[in-house]
């Protein structure tokens, strides 16, 4: 198993159980599942349920679907071609694809850097009182330090418990005595409402559940784990047997169930408690904190800081990462991995700190952490579904996947998906 990858889940030795074999499975899917639900989606979920309260529940059901054809997409495409997305779209489309793409990416993940950077400071600032911008640059530093000086896998190592905080959302959830019947009409029947301020929501939700870095991410971690196997070659690289297919099917399913479990229970959460209490507008961490109240009290400020922090250690890497992949990728750049040492992947290494760099330097444009939060939620919801469409075509085209191309099924969600996320976002830009 790819080290940045086994910090998740150490994989135990062969035999054993139904239940051991099936968490050796699990990798980049579910490492993706983790990251996704990072300071942003957590600021976007928390703003969600404040302003509309129960009536985006259904968001939670209807998601899981489509974000899990579309990341299993992007695992089938590297496990089969070899090739990180970025590889494959330079070789299959003319250039300026390619570098649209990549631009898309590099907008997208930079400001959304710079907007989990400025909630991890502004959540530090709250419960220590030293300023968001001390904070901000230690994090910057500290994260591109590891990243670079250690591995993905040491972060993950020591940051994946942090977002065991998230499932105090969970708990809270039942604490708050919601309506259980509003909560199951919600669920299970969509709301939408022609709006400005609904259909920002509706994008930023959209927008953090199925995001640009993710697909990048979770192609090259699928190359990065056949690497770890000995497979170094493109032409060792290419196929993938049903079993490993299987496999990868299963581990993103976990992760994506993972994802939106917490997003679901952040939702209830916060409509049980901010919503219900006439909290509708979210400025502050602290406002953001108090839907933990009820099961923590007083310390709910340090649950919602730890799970920001956690989750933002985790999140900041992929998205760095995912830029560096994506630019590699595109460049045909040899040792382009996060398991190279720094001084033979120079270039890779180089644009991890220029994103953060870049990232860090946004901070101190004197933007709300909070709305910088949500907006890059709704950013990435805006600037997806051309992503989306070129996944589906990639992963549907014979030229590409060879007889492993998508079956109808998943044809079908991407489309979906690709539609849903289109439609959001032009009411949004239309309203």
């Amino acid at each position: 198993m790819k080290p940045v990858e086994s910090a998740m889940v150490e994989k135990p030795g062969g035999g054993g159980s139904g239940i051991r074999r099936y968490l050796t499975s699990l990798g980049p899917g579910l490492v993706t599942g983790a990251a996704d639900d990072d300071p942003s989606g957590i600021s976007t979920y928390s703003v969600a349920g404040a302003t509309l309260g129960y009536s985006v529940l259904w968001t939670a059901l209807f998601t899981l679907p489509l974000m899990a054809a579309v990341q299993l997409m992007c695992a089938r495409l590297g496990m089969v071609t070899g090739m990180g997305l970025g590889g494959v779209l330079r070789t299959r489309y003319p250039a300026w694809v390619l570098w649209s793409a990549c631009l898309v990416l590099l907008v997208a993940n930079i400001f959304n850097i710079a907007a989990d950077l400025g909630g991890m400071g502004d959540a530090m600032e709250m419960v220590t009182g030293v300023k968001a911008y001390w904070w901000t640059p230690f994090f910057a530093v500290l994260i591109t330090g590891l990243v670079v000086w250690t591995s993905y896998k040491v972060i993950s190592r020591v940051f994946k418990w942090l977002t065991l905080v998230l499932f105090a959302y969970v708990i809270t959830a039942f604490l708050a005595h919601p309506d259980w019947g509003a909560v199951l009409h919600a669920t299970f029947l969509p709301h939408i409402e022609l709006s400005r301020s609904f259909m920002a929501v509706l994008v930023g939700i959209l927008g953090t559940t199925i995001s640009p870095y993710l697909f990048f991410w979770q192609a090259a971690q699928e190359v990065e784990e056949e690497r770890e196997m000995g497979r170094i070659t493109l032409r060792q690289r290419k196929g993938a047997t049903d079993s490993e297919l299987a496999a990868a099917s299963a581990d993103v399913r976990t992760g994506m169930l993972f994802s939106n479990l917490v997003m679901y229970f952040i939702l209830l959460t916060t409509a049980a408690t901010l919503h219900a209490h006439g909290v509708k507008s979210i400025e502050t961490a602290q406002q953001a904190a108090t839907a933990l109240k009820p099961l923590a009290g007083q310390g709910a400020y340090w649950l919602f800081t730890l799970g920001l922090v956690g989750t933002g250690m985790l999140a900041v890497p992929v998205l760095a990462g995912s830029c560096a992949y994506a630019l590699a990728e595109a460049r045909g750049w040899d040792k382009a991995s996060l398991c190279e040492r720094p001084l033979a992947a120079k270039p890779f290494y180089s644009v991890i700190a220029g994103a953060m760099l870049i990232g860090l330097g946004l901070n101190f444009a004197g933007l709300n952490a909070v709305k910088m939060l949500f907006w890059s939620a709704v950013l990435n919801g805006i600037l997806a579904p051309p992503l989306v469409v070129l996944v589906v075509l990639l992963t549907s085209d014979k030229r590409v996947m060879g007889d492993r191309v998508n079956p109808a099924t998943a044809r079908v969600l991407g489309w979906i998906c690709a539609a849903a996320m289109s439609a959001a976002a032009v009411a949004l830009l239309v309203l």
